[in-house]
């Protein structure tokens, strides 16, 4: 099983009808529309990204799916949680998805980067509610993506979620990672359970 769906199972488990879910990096929109499907009518998604191309991608795929009221697109980087969603959300979200790397089909050299990648990890564990997860899926094959690894796993070392790391089938320095963060019991919103920042 690829790590992509891998990640859809792990997240699916933690989804209810009428959930609250973040993906922080929208892409083309697939764990978008995975996310707004799992959550229902009652539910509601916050996508973000940065690329017009991505978004657009995305509400075409959303509204080719009937899902695209479920959601709401945010043309702006994954770490600017504080303007984007409304305050009462914090430590109420279910799920977060994160995808990071490049768009598939963009421009390869707009990859995310770590700085911002633990600005919005932080907001995750913050905004999380109990019971919640973040899947966390970490490309490393493209310029830059050795050192956002680094950066992530200094940041996992202090982070106060449960952790697990599933692995692709070729265990090289460039293969993909997937990692998954169940919060079991966190005071989401409470500033004593974020890392503070890691570089």
């Amino acid at each position: 099983m690829r790590l992509t769906e891998r990640a859809h199972v792990a997240v699916a488990g933690h989804l209810q009808p009428g959930a609250l879910a973040v993906d922080a990096t929208a892409g083309n929109g697939h764990d978008t529309a995975f996310l707004a499907e799992r959550v229902g009518p009652a539910g509601h998604v916050w996508a973000f990204d940065v690329q017009a191309e991505a978004l657009a991608a995305t509400r075409a795929r959303l509204d080719a799916c009937g899902l695209l009221e479920r959601v709401t697109l945010l043309h702006r980087g994954h770490e600017g949680w504080r303007e984007a969603l409304p305050p009462e959300l914090r430590g109420q979200l279910t799920a977060v998805m994160f995808n990071l790397g490049y768009l598939p089909g963009g421009d390869q050299r707009r990859v995310t980067s770590p700085v911002t990648t633990l600005a919005a990890l932080n907001e995750a564990v913050a905004w999380l509610a109990p019971g919640g997860i973040v899947s966390l899926l970490v490309y490393r094959g493209h310029a830059g993506g050795l050192e956002e690894h680094a950066a992530i796993e200094r940041w996992l070392a202090q982070c106060p979620l449960q952790v697990e790391c599933q692995s692709a089938p070729a265990n090289n320095t460039g293969a993909p990672l997937l990692y998954l963060l169940r919060c079991r019991a966190c005071p989401g919103g409470s500033a004593s359970s974020v890392p503070g920042p890691v570089r």
